[in-house]
């Protein structure tokens, strides 16, 4: 991504900050929090790579309720230098890329409804928190994050943050590594979502891809079901170190290429297993 040339110390006029306002959840939110803890807790383990797991007990983000901002920041900023900032809901890219450059990371400050137990568009704490922060506790993922933030403000400069938000979505939110001990789960898009835990490792209708930065990036995706695909990484490091070359020569190639469908399989695709 190469977004080393930017300034990421430049603060935009807004950042979209906003106090986590603990005090003002209410006893249902909590409960709606531990059920959707709980229910995660059964079913990751076995399925969630360990980095996730790790990140997770080392955060001690557990089943008593929402979470201190504050609290859970000082343990990732003695992890990795990161801290959580809270926000009301999706902020402006320039302004999501720029807190992730500097190592911020915008956690979404309300809790979905019981109604929106299943799915929702939008993400909320437990998405963001849960889903995502216990992930920047490793070292070698969470300078991916970086680097990803600072390659976003060059994208947005390049018209090109749609190849770059595909490489988000298929590693970041719907990523799958492989283990010694089979598949696992580092997306915060499926550890977040309990139909989707399961359905990513079992079940055989989607296809699972070997990881190829450009096949990522010629290929869309939807976000109103089940993914038709995942993209399966060897290594945080084989991500970290594939990722790391300027991307403009990419984008360049990219826009002379006709998008893919999310359930295309090329010739050229390492196929960890099709769909059937």
């Amino acid at each position: 991504m190469d977004g080393s040339t930017l300034t990421a110390t430049t603060a935009p006029t807004n950042d979209f900050v906003v106090d986590q306002g603990w005090n003002a959840y209410n006893p249902q939110e909590h409960a709606l929090w531990r059920h959707l803890f709980e229910r995660q807790s059964e079913i990751l383990p076995g399925r969630a790579c360990d980095a996730f797991l790790d990140g997770l007990r080392r955060l001690g983000v557990a089943a008593d309720g929402i979470p201190d901002f504050k609290r859970l920041s000082d343990i990732l900023e003695s992890a990795t230098g990161w801290r959580i900032v809270a926000v009301s809901g999706l902020v402006p890219d320039d302004v999501f890329f720029w807190h992730l450059a500097n190592r911020r990371f915008p956690v979404t400050s309300w809790i979905r409804t019981p109604q929106q137990m299943d799915y929702l568009q939008e993400p909320d704490v437990f998405h963001d928190l849960f889903g995502h922060v216990p992930m920047l506790t490793n070292p070698v993922f969470a300078n991916y994050m970086q680097a990803y933030g600072r390659g976003g403000l060059k994208a947005l400069r390049l018209d090109a943050l749609h190849y770059l938000a595909r490489l988000y979505w298929y590693t970041v939110e719907f990523g799958l590594i492989k283990t010694g001990d089979g598949l696992r789960i580092y997306g915060s898009g499926i550890v977040s979502s309990h139909t989707e835990s399961v359905y990513c490792l079992e079940d055989p209708a989607p296809n699972r891809v070997g990881f190829d930065l450009l096949r990522i990036m010629q290929t869309d995706y939807r976000i109103d079901d089940l993914q038709d695909v995942y993209f399966v990484i060897d290594s945080f490091d084989q991500l970290f170190d594939a990722t790391r070359p300027d991307f403009t020569a990419y984008y360049n190639d990219l826009r002379l290429r006709d998008d893919l469908t999310p359930q295309t399989i090329l010739e050229t695709d390492t196929l960890i297993s099709a769909r059937t």
